[in-house]
């Protein structure tokens, strides 16, 4: 009899267990969706009742990662005030802060950095940092925000041999805005020679594509 009890008792305990965990990832999952859609009510309520704020998905994103991803900026604020990891990355290797970066998500970017917690080394599936695809997409005021962090490492170089300078150059359109950016990392004092896998230098592509306005800008600079 005694036996059979503690074997009901096991059991018991058990069936418990799963059933908490079935409720705790259905919380989890109402987190995500409500980061999704915005919902900023859902999400104070699901906080409130301490659901696991850096949950994920089977893509492994957070609440998070989602908001960022709609660009939800109220959504996002509130999980990063909540207390979301900034640097979570999912299976693309995205991260709030590298993809707040990478498409130009300016009031998600600066939260993110006002926690204090960025890790401005981690980096994208490109293996890039944030500012790489700021500055191929003419993000000016995200480049304005990234090289104003002391010891930024504006001079990365991605897989592609590339740094923000050459992205900016290479995928760049040689307007206005591409040029500005330019002029900006002259100013953070980047290396304006760090050349590419084929030995090719920022200051002899801007010269094959013919921009002109960047070629004065590096050549001011001291480019070779």
């Amino acid at each position: 009899m005694k036996t059979i009890s503690v074997v009901f008792y096991f059991a018991l305990f058990s069936l418990v267990s799963v059933c908490a965990q079935k409720t705790n990832n259905t919380l989890e999952m109402e987190l995500i969706k409500a980061a999704k859609n915005n919902d900023t009510t859902k999400l104070r309520h699901l906080i409130k009742q301490g659901v696991a704020i850096d949950a994920k998905d089977a893509h492994q994103r957070t609440a998070l990662m989602v908001a960022t991803y709609e660009n939800h900026v109220h959504a996002a604020k509130l999980l990063i005030k909540a207390g979301a990891d900034v640097n979570a990355q999912d299976d693309r290797l995205e991260s709030p802060f590298l993809h707040a970066g990478a498409r130009g998500h300016l009031e998600i970017l600066k939260a993110c950095l006002a926690t204090g917690k960025v890790d401005h080394m981690l980096l994208n599936r490109y293996g890039g940092t944030a500012l790489i695809p700021a500055c191929e997409r003419g993000y000016t005021e995200v480049v304005k925000e990234l090289l104003k962090i002391e010891d930024y490492p504006i001079d990365h170089i991605n897989n592609l041999t590339w740094t923000a300078l050459m992205e900016a150059i290479v995928l760049g359109n040689g307007g206005k805005t591409h040029t500005h950016i330019v002029q900006l990392l002259m100013n953070a004092g980047c290396d304006v020679n760090i050349p590419d896998k084929n030995g090719i230098s920022p200051l002899q592509h801007a010269k094959k594509s013919g921009y002109k306005e960047i070629v004065a800008i590096l050549e001011k600079a001291g480019a070779k």
